[in-house]
């Protein structure tokens, strides 16, 4: 998912935000983001499925879990403040970053009710 996430921005910096502005493909980032890891985390939960619902939100849980520390821990090793990290969660700014860890910790659950086994 790291390297999803990676790519996912990197074409964000280097392709069209400059033609969007820093906002708009911020949205479109996390738009795509929630798509591409959708279709990760879908074959991933067929390939490994869980034994349970319950086992489904723990996965997800666990995963964002993972997420948002490495989001933090690494913001904050770079020396990003604390107001920067949490400004990416602030919807009344029009920041949806909010969407992935929540998507993270759902997708295994919606997957593992859907996907048949």
């Amino acid at each position: 998912m790291l390297l999803i996430a990676v790519a996912n921005g990197t074409v964000r910096d280097l392709g069209y935000k400059e033609h969007m502005g820093e906002l708009a493909a911020r949205q479109l980032s996390t738009i795509t983001l929630v798509l591409l890891l959708g279709i990760y985390i879908f074959f991933v939960i067929k390939k490994y499925p869980p034994q349970s619902s319950s086992q489904s939100l723990g996965i997800g849980l666990f995963w964002m879990v993972l997420t948002l520390g490495f989001e933090f821990g690494f913001g904050l090793y770079r020396g990003t403040s604390w107001t920067t990290l949490l400004d990416d969660y602030n919807l009344t700014k029009g920041h949806i970053w909010v969407l992935i860890p929540i998507w993270i910790a759902l997708a295994p659950y919606i997957f593992f009710k859907v996907v048949p086994t």
